[in-house]
């Protein structure tokens, strides 16, 4: 049920044209655990569209090409051992390592192309 407070805490999305930035993503892709009619509901009055799997209807394999991005993103995360074990519980410590998780994998990435 971490969807709400996910989307309500996202920074504005600049676009290089004009008008003011968008507070919103077009659409949310995610898997059967995030089924839920309150979320959809939440989803449909901020005008987000919807693309999660149905429990017992829909199978997750379409979700896969979009998917495999997040699980790969994680992975490359959770290498640094501090962060999978979460050894540190407060989320300014988590949010400054995930941070320099990011910018070394970055870097990682940038130096080998």
């Amino acid at each position: 049920m971490l969807v709400e407070p996910i989307l309500d805490s996202m920074p504005a999305i600049r676009r290089g044209g004009r008008g003011h930035p968008r507070r919103r993503p077009v659409k949310l892709h995610a898997d059967k655990g995030s089924d839920d009619p309150r979320v959809r509901r939440y989803l449909r009055r901020r005008g987000i569209t919807a693309r999660i799997a149905r429990i017992g209807r829909d199978s997750s394999a379409r979700l896969g090409r979009h998917r495999w991005v997040v699980e790969r993103t994680l992975g490359w995360l959770l290498s640094y051992k501090r962060l999978a074990l979460r050894y540190d519980r407060s989320a300014v410590t988590i949010t400054a390592l995930a941070r320099l998780a990011v910018t070394l994998i970055c870097a990682r990435r940038l130096s080998t192309n």
